[in-house]
């Protein structure tokens, strides 16, 4: 019994509850890394006085591709068959660098400098999608 007659609280959770260190929560923000890129070069673009327009093409275009490429890998998850899946993978990988490049390419048109910097952009957020892959994805092969 504790001292002075004071009886043990009890709040009803468990430590387990109160746990931080879940894996999955990390291997979301790493998957999802170039999206926070993207959100974070908005705040750049604007203080820098940069095109928006060249942001806007290569956040549209990122954005509609990374919904293609989920309802891709959706689909092909359900069929079963581990290459249907990687094929769908270097199907709208391939894809949406066309996507994006061509969006870049007609904002270029528009505005030459717009292009430019959506283009480096694009680069740049696809180079870290492009990294995380090679993390997460062994990551989340380890979980299973």
């Amino acid at each position: 019994m504790p001292p002075y007659g004071l009886a043990r609280i009890s709040y009803g959770m468990s430590t387990h509850a109160l746990s931080t260190s879940d894996p999955s929560v990390g291997l979301r923000i790493l998957r999802n890394l170039d999206l926070c890129v993207l959100a974070l070069a908005l705040p750049v673009f604007i203080a820098a006085e940069l095109p928006l327009l060249g942001w806007a093409a290569a956040a549209a275009a990122w954005l509609a591709s990374r919904v293609v490429q989920t309802l891709a890998e959706r689909r092909a998850v359900a069929s079963g068959d581990r290459r249907v899946a990687m094929g769908a993978r270097a199907a709208t990988l391939m894809g949406r660098l066309y996507l994006v490049g061509l969006t870049v390419l007609a904002a270029g048109i528009v505005e030459r400098e717009a292009g430019l910097t959506g283009g480096i952009l694009s680069v740049l957020v696809f180079t870290v999608y492009f990294a995380t892959l090679f993390i997460v994805k062994p990551l989340e092969e380890a979980q299973r």
